[in-house]
Order: C-alpha cells, then structure tokens, then sequence
C-alpha cells in the first residue's frame, strides 16, 4: 500500500453521508516520509473546491505559523480528521470522524510514520487522546499515541477569530508552542538532504 494508492481509494468512498455534499475529497499532502504531521478537523470551503487541506484562510495563517517557525510546508503532512467537507462547516459528527479515521486517517498516519503528530483544534486532539477535553486545557502539552509524540495545538481558524498578540492570547500562546514543536523536531536525527531552517525571533502571523 502507498499514499497514492490510499489516496485514489478514498476519492471514491461512500461510507458516511459526507460524500452527499463534497466537490471532492480532500485526502492530505506533503512529504510522504515527514517527520511531523498536523491533523485538523476537516476541509472548508477552499479545501473543498481544490482538492487540498489548509489553502483557506486558516491555511494561510498556517503557512505563516510555519514559516515564522522556519519549518517548510512541504517537509510535512497535513490532513484532516474527516476527508469531505462537513455542511456549513459544522465539526464532523462522531459517527463521521469514527468511519473517516478508521478508513483512512490511520492508514495515513501508518504510511507516512510521523515521529510527531500535532493535532490542530479540539476535534482533532479528541480522537489522539481518547477523550473530549476542551483545547484550552490540552494545548501546549506533550501527550503519546501508540508511541508517537503528540501536541495540540490551536487551530488556525480559532486564531482569526482571536486575533490580538498580546502575551497569553491564542496567537501568543501558539507562537510558544510553534516553537517547542521545532526544538523537538531539531532533536530528532536530520533527515540527508532536509537542513532544518532556523526559527525567526518574532511571530509573523
């Protein structure tokens, strides 16, 4: 099995009412053989038209998260929960996130062999930790799924709707938590050929 196999599998999957209301499943993308992976809760709008995870607004401020952190999109992998774009942006329903998980987030996570998985937002933190926890009270904490290193994180969209910088908002609070994800990235052997870039002094998100 690869990621283009299971990729091509999903892009016919029936198996919730998700399938009723996509343009198209939105599967995950990056580097096949990452070392860390993000997880959010599902596609919107944007992702639903492209085809890929995190192109909306949230995706952009991630993009920027990721550079102010010096960690290059394209040396991880991003996915989401669910692969089809839930109504009106609505959170997955259980019996969604159960089916979508059980098909192909596992799989994925399998493949791809993350060393690090950072779940982005409430949904996705629920599942890697086996309980409903609001976000405020898992973030910025190291936690372990099946032996992979997990860390919560806000998601992006939370963020544009708290938007102030100042010390213990969300957009502060994630700015620390960036950067402890790239102190534990920087701790693990480099991969030949992927220099880890150095992180910025300020948050440019």
């Amino acid at each position: 099995m690869t990621l283009e196999l299971l990729e091509a599998q999903a892009k016919a999957c029936t198996a919730c009412r998700l399938k009723e209301g996509r343009t198209q499943v939105v599967f995950g993308e990056g580097n096949p053989d990452a070392r860390l992976m993000f997880v959010g809760e599902g596609p919107g709008e944007e992702e639903d038209k492209t085809g890929r995870p995190f192109v909306g607004k949230a995706g952009q401020l991630l993009n920027r998260i990721l550079e102010a952190a010096g960690i290059p999109r394209e040396e991880v992998y991003i996915t989401n929960i669910v692969k089809c774009r839930p109504p009106q942006n609505r959170a997955p329903l259980p019996d969604e996130a159960k089916i979508c998980t059980e098909k192909w987030l596992l799989k994925q996570i399998e493949l791809v062999a993350p060393q690090i998985i950072v779940p982005l937002g409430a949904v996705a933190a629920e599942f890697f930790l086996g309980e409903k926890v609001p976000i405020t009270k898992v973030r910025g904490k190291w936690h372990e799924w099946h032996g992979i290193k997990v860390f919560p994180m806000f998601h992006p969209a939370y963020l544009l709707r708290n938007p102030s910088r100042a010390p213990g908002s969300p957009k502060h609070l994630t700015w620390m938590d960036i950067q402890e994800v790239k102190r534990a990235l920087e701790s693990l052997p480099p991969k030949e050929g992927r220099p880890v870039k150095a992180v910025s002094q300020e948050p440019l998100f």
